[in-house]
């Protein structure tokens, strides 16, 4: 009887150990430290980006009687925006839709006011907005109002980027309300297709890492249709007007491409190996892209300007961002050097022939180098950095097909909307400054302050 009950005893320790064993195995979610300290640094690199950053880079490219309406309309954004985000951003834009046929078009409002999001909620986003829970996960390592305030630096950024196109001629009332509704009407619907997990472009497999189509060439298209809408500055020959400060452009310009690497290496949402390949290739498109524009303006102009390696920067920083999390070293080369070609050209050439008025070139520049961006990630994406996604160049052709489809898409709803909003805020309270304003400058007329005093 004795030796019955030492056999029990002995199956019952190794079936408890079995089971001890298998439980082990399964991982339990739950914060990890490292991930999400590496996003609370890239959310405020994705800060630092509009300010100071690109307040800095516009507002040097301005003359000197409009550099403080520049600073303060990408401030006041960071502001207006960031509020709207949490009252109802977020969850248009990556919450899901309880009416079944709005669901790959808008997101609902479960999450309003941050409604349902406690502190120790993971977010429901893993590795990167293209691959949610492509381990079979339903949540990733990092804690859910990370995330968001991830997410809310890039909602800011993109009616910020726009500024660029109307930037020293349009009123403040104007602009506030526009881009209110511009955030709320075309830029929550487009994160919400391309990024949320019902979003119709997710689903259709689009790839967009860091905000390609999503931030720059959604802010590119209304860039060039309001400043088309709006119509020349009043004293606009044709050319560039010289900017008054190439020192801040410089400053903003690095502050930009220092920024830059939360933007794309942070879209990973981990502190990882893709994160860090997000990290390089960002910084070797960049320096590919300024080096090229140099050369450009070298072999053109006679001389390499600042101006021109700072854009050519941002030029590269612009084109990586949908691929950074797909493509290698040779990827970014090419995307470097291809961007500032393609970009030298519509500013140097294109501009000046068509005649519109895109002040700091922001449609040549983001429009255009989102575009080829987006594109060039649906040839070059390879499955060496991620196996599950690969281009053209590795006989994916579909995948570039996909990528045509979601920037014809971006551009054709971001211009189209863009107009209908421009024609309602203008007719409500106007959205051209007065040539009486434009000519003494909007810091005296708009906020009743001058950057610059002849005083000791």
């Amino acid at each position: 009887m004795k030796k019955y009950i030492i056999s029990l005893t002995a199956l019952l320790t190794l079936f408890s150990a079995t089971i001890s064993a298998q439980t082990a195995t399964v991982a339990v979610p739950k914060i990890d430290t490292g991930d999400t300290a590496w996003m609370i640094v890239a959310t405020a690199f994705v800060l630092l980006m509009s300010i100071p950053g690109l307040a800095l880079f516009y507002g040097g490219l301005v003359r000197r009687k409009n550099v403080l309406n520049v600073f303060m309309q990408v401030f006041v954004l960071v502001a207006v925006i960031s509020i709207e985000w949490v009252i109802v951003g977020y969850s248009t834009s990556f919450g899901s839709n309880s009416i079944d046929f709005l669901k790959p078009f808008i997101g609902g409002f479960h999450w309003a006011f941050l409604n349902n999001i406690n502190i120790s909620d993971l977010s429901p986003y893993f590795i990167s907005h293209s691959q949610i829970a492509a381990d079979g996960s339903s949540v990733g390592t990092i804690p859910h109002i990370v995330f968001i305030m991830f997410q809310c630096m890039f909602a800011v950024i993109t009616p910020a980027l726009i500024i660029g196109a109307f930037a020293e001629r349009i009123n403040f009332k104007g602009f506030l309300i526009f881009s209110v509704l511009w955030s709320l009407f075309i830029y929550n619907p487009v994160a919400h297709w391309v990024w949320a997990a019902d979003g119709w472009l997710f689903k259709l497999g689009a790839l967009d890492f860091a905000g390609g189509t999503v931030v720059h060439i959604n802010a590119g298209v209304a860039a060039i249709v309001t400043a088309i809408m709006l119509g020349k500055r009043r004293d606009y020959k044709g050319h560039a007007i010289p900017a008054h400060n190439i020192t801040y452009v410089v400053i903003g310009a690095g502050l930009l491409w220092v920024g830059w690497f939360g933007f794309n290496a942070g879209s990973g949402l981990a502190a990882d190996g893709l994160a860090a390949n997000a990290l390089m290739v960002t910084h070797i498109a960049a320096a590919t892209a300024a080096l090229t524009w140099a050369l450009l303006d070298w072999f053109l102009d006679k001389r390499p300007t600042v101006v021109g390696i700072s854009t050519g920067a941002v030029g590269g920083l612009v084109a990586i961002t949908p691929a950074a999390g797909f493509v290698g070293i040779p990827g970014a080369l090419i995307i470097g050097v291809l961007v500032s070609l393609v970009c030298f050209f519509m500013v140097a050439y294109v501009k000046p022939k068509l005649g519109y008025d895109d002040s700091l070139d922001a449609f040549g520049v983001h429009g255009i180098g989102g575009i080829l961006g987006a594109l060039l990630t649906g040839v070059l994406a390879s499955p060496l950095i991620q196996s599950a996604y690969s281009g053209a160049a590795y006989g994916n052709f579909h995948q570039l097909w996909i990528q045509f489809l979601a920037v014809g898409a971006t551009i054709i709803f971001s211009g189209v909307g863009t107009y209908i909003l421009f024609k309602i805020v203008d007719k409500l309270v106007g959205l051209r400054a007065s040539d009486k304003h434009e000519a003494i400058g909007l810091d005296e007329t708009q906020h009743g302050e001058t950057a610059y005093t002849n005083f000791d």
